[in-house]
């Protein structure tokens, strides 16, 4: 599918303006003069993962690891990301483990793998799948868990308006889906919930 050519910022910012004026107030009263341009800027940061392939973070690896070849996991990395259905932020916290086949990957490229696919218009579950493949794909280890937990503020700030709910995902490849030991492993070391 071909994406249509990106706006102009101007164009962007016009757009910013008719949504004010669509919500009731005159974008052109002293305090919104700026806003379209702070919005605009705001959506280049929110969405700046477009800009990225997140394959790349996990291309540089270590084969160096003295044999090691036991779970490797991530947790608590936080995240924000908005929701493609609403554009309301989703503010959560991801955790990514896998089982090296002879390389390791800098920690830091996992983080920056979650933060790439945060950074566009999501829902959780196609986050959470994502994460997992690309890591599945480039570093092709033994097995690869990612768990998300999110709070949608599609939900908590209009609609049904509940707050406190937390909604979890799970993607699980290789030995983390066949074997419920190391399944049983990469839960426990991450210890979602609340409580913990």
């Amino acid at each position: 599918m071909a994406v249509p050519p990106k706006p102009s910022r101007d164009q962007a910012e016009a757009a910013v303006r008719t949504l004010l004026a669509w919500a009731g107030d005159d974008p052109t009263r002293e305090g919104l003069l700026d806003t379209p341009k702070r919005v605009v800027t705001a959506y280049g940061d929110w969405f700046s993962g477009y800009g990225a392939d997140p394959s790349d973070y996990l291309k540089r690896t270590f084969e160096e690891v003295e044999g090691y070849d036991e779970m490797i996991v991530l947790r608590d990395i936080e995240f924000e990301s908005h929701c493609e259905h609403h554009m309301a932020p989703i503010i959560g916290k991801a955790h990514v483990g896998y089982l090296p086949d002879g390389k390791v990957v800098g920690i830091s490229k996992l983080a920056r793998v979650v933060e790439t696919y945060a950074r566009r218009l999501q829902v959780q579950e196609k986050l959470t799948a994502q994460i997992a493949q690309v890591i599945q794909d480039v570093l092709q280890p033994r097995g690869v868990g990612v768990v998300v937990e999110g709070a949608h503020e599609c939900m908590t700030t209009r609609g049904v308006h509940k707050r406190g709910v937390s909604m979890i995902t799970s993607k699980m490849l290789g030995s983390f889906r066949e074997d419920a030991r190391t399944r049983a492993e990469f839960l426990q070391f991450i210890d979602v919930g609340p409580g913990r």
